[in-house]
């Protein structure tokens, strides 16, 4: 089974149908980034941020790989008034291929 583009598992294989070591899928920092400040609407939610600015909530994961420093609990610490760097669709069409 592959996981699909839109799964943070999806570079990690399967070792006898189970999940193998988890492969990082770097988000790297460019111009393009967006900085942010999540508000009440996203307070614990990067599922809602990442539907309404990607189209898919499955990509709320990206902002973790993004910014490692401010979210090491990619839920807990996703709290209103937390700067973060958002990178555009683009971005992850051409290093993610969603």
């Amino acid at each position: 089974m592959k996981y699909s583009t839109s799964s943070p598992y999806h570079s990690t294989a399967m070792v006898d149908g189970y999940l193998g070591v988890w492969q990082n899928r770097p988000i790297p920092p460019l111009e393009s980034d967006v900085a942010i400040t999540i508000n009440q609407t996203y307070h614990h939610r990067p599922d809602l941020l990442a539907y309404d600015l990607y189209g898919d909530s499955r990509l709320w994961w990206v902002f973790a790989q993004r910014n490692p420093n401010a979210l090491i609990n990619p839920l807990l610490d996703f709290r209103e008034g937390v700067e973060i760097w958002v990178p555009n669709i683009e971005t992850l069409k051409s290093n993610l291929g969603v």
